[in-house]
């Protein structure tokens, strides 16, 4: 049976208007870092493992964080943040999720992903 492990990236924040705006990753200061993520991409595939599922997520001031309200006040009681994570350092700055049948390789493929923090990896639970 083939499992989904899904790799969320640690790490400080980065200025994802600044490669908006540059006119491409390769052109700024980040460009090393996509070009390392390709490698992965590539390790991964030699591996024999398959990625289903991968993104960037832009800098946390586009997003914020949300504590819901209970029961029929989820909306009316939330309490909602700018940061995601107001106490650190570091946000979930993109993610890989990775098919696998081996929960060895799904280890050792984490160790791989590129950051300049570091990764969570966590197999996916099947809900369909």
């Amino acid at each position: 049976m083939t499992d989904t492990y899904l790799y969320l990236i640690h790490e400080p924040d980065w200025d994802s208007d600044a490669v908006l705006e540059g006119g491409g990753a390769e052109d700024d200061t980040h460009g090393s870092n996509f070009a390392e993520h390709r490698v992965f991409q590539e390790a991964v595939e030699r591996l024999g493992a398959r990625i289903v599922g991968a993104s960037a997520l832009q800098n946390a001031r586009h997003g914020g964080r949300v504590t819901p309200g209970a029961g029929d006040r989820l909306e009316a009681d939330a309490v909602y943040s700018d940061g995601p994570y107001p106490d650190t350092t570091e946000v979930v700055s993109g993610f890989y999720m990775v098919e696998t049948d081996d929960e060895a390789l799904a280890r050792r493929i984490a160790a791989l992903v590129p950051t300049g923090g570091h990764i969570e990896w966590r197999k996916v639970f099947p809900i369909a």
